[in-house]
């Protein structure tokens, strides 16, 4: 299959699984909180956020795409092999001392989280073991992920996300029918994990000529590996970090309640995150192989790419500043009123950042990650000093104000680094992409108050689902009547023609 092919298929079906995804989620998450107790869930989204913490990639899942892209792109396979067998050195390595810290970890946990009860406490070191037994086993299986999207297999790739994401929904569904609680939830979670790696770990077998020498030895090439792996694994960790840590920041400063109220926004953002970065990654190959010949002018792709980005982005975003008020109280109730403007300081950002991919694929190829490393550390200090100042006063939105402003910073800081550093027109950028689509997002807005006004009665579902067809056909009549250019909107009219013919 052409790259092309493969990248448009595994885009549709990227957003299938996240369709998936969102749906079940909006379904079983207010009935999870109704069957557990709202404490439980905030249990529940610190055990999640402590997988997260410690399940990352340390940086090495990009940097295989990277290498593996770039002898792909040379035609050697052999060294794509020896540098996996690098990798793997090092992924024995952290596994170890990852062992070791969740070890110690362990024993701190009623001083760690000094805001929860004791029965709470019992509870979390449960959840606590059993989230990190999985994540010792499931980090050297991080790579995986690298190696598909370096072999550009998108489509198997999101056939194996859609799997993750069913074993999640069915299972999870028939625990809350019969009345399971906490540990069988967090087991589900596990559980799906370990099928989707072994799923992955299966794809690259049958469907890639990838082998690992683990035999191979070669100093300068670790040292490489290492170099790039180093710096993208403060990327990584400070990417996410801030939001991952801070239920656990929650659990020492606050409580249960307003981990709950965070779980709630970090939810929203999570599906937004998902659903904004469905094609991440996937233009890295492609930008090594431009790179590679010296083609230097990126620029075209950068502005297609992002005005894409922009018209699905927009949906979510602007569609959640709209409407997101009445869903969070139909959704989880007045008890959880407080996360619309939790989830709006948190969302709000992906619209501006995302639209910008081809970019940050251009810092990996380029082996830029250094200067990358180094702005999002010092947004990242800044945004935990941010939320340590405000925490005992605010809680919940003191996390999300703090995060709303880093994002915002991180964003102009690295489209400074673009511009400058690596020489990419960004000025271009901006007037083709956000110059160009400000009217129509700015209308969509207005809309959304409009239609706010004249259907402001009691909200129920049912006017709700009415209000959300109305603005979703509006969005889409505003986005192609102005928005919207001749290419954009052939990749809309082809696929309904071939589904039609």
């Amino acid at each position: 299959m052409s790259s092309s092919y493969q990248i448009k298929i595994g885009a549709i079906m990227a957003y299938v699984s996240i369709g998936i995804n969102i749906v079940s989620g909006l379904l079983y998450t207010p009935w999870m909180i109704g069957t557990i107790g709202r404490e439980n869930f905030g249990l529940y989204t610190l055990a999640m956020s402590v997988i997260s913490l410690f399940v990352f990639d340390f940086g090495l899942s990009a940097s295989v795409t990277r290498f593996i892209a770039k002898y792909l792109a040379e035609g050697r396979q052999d060294k794509a092999n020896d540098c996996l067998g690098v990798v793997y050195r090092l992924y024995v390595f952290l596994d170890v001392v990852l062992l070791l810290i969740l070890t110690g970890l362990y024993f701190f946990i009623p001083q760690l989280y000094r805001e929860l009860t004791p029965d709470e406490i019992e509870k979390f070191k449960v959840v606590y073991v059993m989230a990190s037994l999985y994540s010792v086993f499931s980090l050297p299986f991080i790579p995986v992920q690298g190696i598909l999207r370096a072999h550009e297999k998108f489509i198997q790739i999101s056939i194996c996300d859609i799997l993750h994401k069913l074993l999640i929904v069915i299972p999870m569904t028939c625990c809350l029918l019969l009345g399971y609680g906490l540990y069988a939830l967090v087991m589900i979670n596990i559980f799906s994990g370990v099928v989707t790696i072994f799923a992955k770990t299966w794809v690259i077998i049958h469907y890639t000529q990838q082998r690992i020498h683990f035999n191979y030895h070669n100093t300068s090439a670790l040292l490489s590996i290492v170099g790039f792996s180093g710096w993208v694994t403060v990327i990584a960790v400070a990417q996410r970090f801030v939001l991952t840590l801070a239920p656990s920041i929650l659990g020492v400063f606050s409580g249960t309640v307003s981990i709950a109220i965070l779980g709630i926004a970090m939810t929203i953002e999570g599906y937004t995150f998902t659903f904004a970065n469905a094609l991440n990654g996937m233009f890295l190959p492609k930008v090594s192989r431009i790179v590679a010949n010296n083609q230097k002018d990126i620029n075209p792709l950068m502005v297609r790419i992002g005005r894409i980005q922009i018209l699905i982005v927009g949906l979510v975003v602007v569609g959640f500043i709209s409407l997101g008020k009445d869903f969070i109280q139909l959704w989880v109730g007045e008890d959880f009123s407080e996360c619309y403007v939790c989830a709006l300081l948190i969302v709000i950002p992906s619209l501006f950042s995302t639209p910008q991919e081809v970019a940050n694929s251009v810092v990996f190829a380029m082996n830029k990650v250094k200067l990358q490393a180094i702005v999002y550390i010092f947004t990242s200090i800044f945004n935990i000093i941010c939320i340590l100042v405000f925490v005992k006063h605010y809680a919940a939105l003191a996390v999300c104000i703090s995060v709303c402003i880093t994002f915002f910073l991180r964003t102009g800081i690295m489209d400074y680094v673009y511009w400058r550093k690596m020489k990419l027109n960004v000025p271009v950028f901006f007037r083709d992409t956000f110059g160009r689509m400000l009217l129509p997002l700015v209308l969509t807005i207005l809309a959304g108050i409009c239609l706010n006004y004249f259907l402001s009665s009691d909200t129920t579902w049912f006017l709700f689902l009415i209000k959300g067809i109305v603005f979703v056909c509006v969005y889409i009549a505003i986005m192609w009547t102005v928005g919207m250019n001749r290419e954009e909107k052939d990749l809309v009219i082809y696929p309904l023609k071939m589904v039609f013919s």
